[in-house]
């Protein structure tokens, strides 16, 4: 089954048009008559545009109410990020198999993923059906921190966070990746903090030193950390006042 799609902006006379017994040009007695409400608000301006998640009422009859959805999920290993896939199991399957899941069925069908996390990595996702929202976090412009937990197979020494504080350049792509922030935790263990998402980008610069990466864990992104009380395929609301913030640190 295909995700839901939500509704994108539109005008305000073509909505009502489109979902009453009234035409375009009805429309403007409605609103001279007061009887169209948007988020609680008269309506007075024909050409107004509708947000996805604006709600519509026309004499007392709701004609259109939208959740906007926020959710961090842990995201267990072994799935894949997709909302559809006909041959492994995707986070819309553990959303749905997890009985603490906060939405219902038909709200979990219009979520997408904001920024990927490959298979055999853990940690924390987002998910949401507002598509303006999801398209400003994943702006290149917009620089938000994502934190990762890295397990190496070889030690760690000091060659590597001058490294990735300096960026790599690969040349396949002929890109340059942008300075990264590398903290030595333990002998095989590294917290490693990105602006940037380059396919399998962790991986390729470690692969620098040849040091393969054994687990990959995202903690945190921009002011979102992973909470700690939330097991592997568990997912909760994201606190309204991380939404507005768009997550920035700043």
């Amino acid at each position: 089954m295909r995700s839901a799609r939500m509704p994108s902006r539109t005008r305000l006379d073509r909505f009502l048009a489109a979902n009453t017994r009234y035409s375009r040009r009805e429309v403007r007695l409605l609103l001279a008559q007061g009887r169209v409400l948007v988020n609680t608000e008269q309506a007075t301006a024909i050409n107004q545009v509708l947000e996805p998640f604006d709600t519509v009422v026309l004499d007392d009859v709701c004609l259109r109410q939208h959740e906007a959805v926020y959710l961090a999920m842990n995201k267990p290993l072994g799935v894949v990020s997709a909302t559809d896939d006909p041959q492994h199991r995707t986070v819309l399957d553990v959303l749905r198999e997890d009985p603490q899941c906060p939405l219902e069925t038909d709200l979990l069908a219009s979520l997408h993923i904001v920024g990927r996390l490959d298979k055999n990595t853990s940690g924390l996702l987002l998910l949401t059906n507002d598509s303006q929202w999801s398209e400003q976090l994943m702006q290149p412009d917009s620089k938000i921190p994502k934190v990762y937990e890295v397990t190496l197979q070889h030690p760690l020494d000091e060659r590597y966070a001058p490294a990735f504080a300096s960026g790599m350049h690969f040349s396949y792509e002929d890109i340059t990746t942008r300075p990264a922030q590398l903290e030595i935790l333990s002998s095989h263990v590294a917290r490693v903090t990105l602006t940037e998402g380059r396919y399998h980008q962790i991986k390729r610069m470690f692969g620098r030193f040849r040091n393969p990466v054994v687990a990959l864990h995202r903690c945190a992104i921009g002011s979102l950390p992973l909470p700690a009380e939330l097991e592997p395929g568990c997912s909760q609301a994201i606190n309204p006042a991380l939404v507005d913030s768009g997550l920035t640190t700043s």
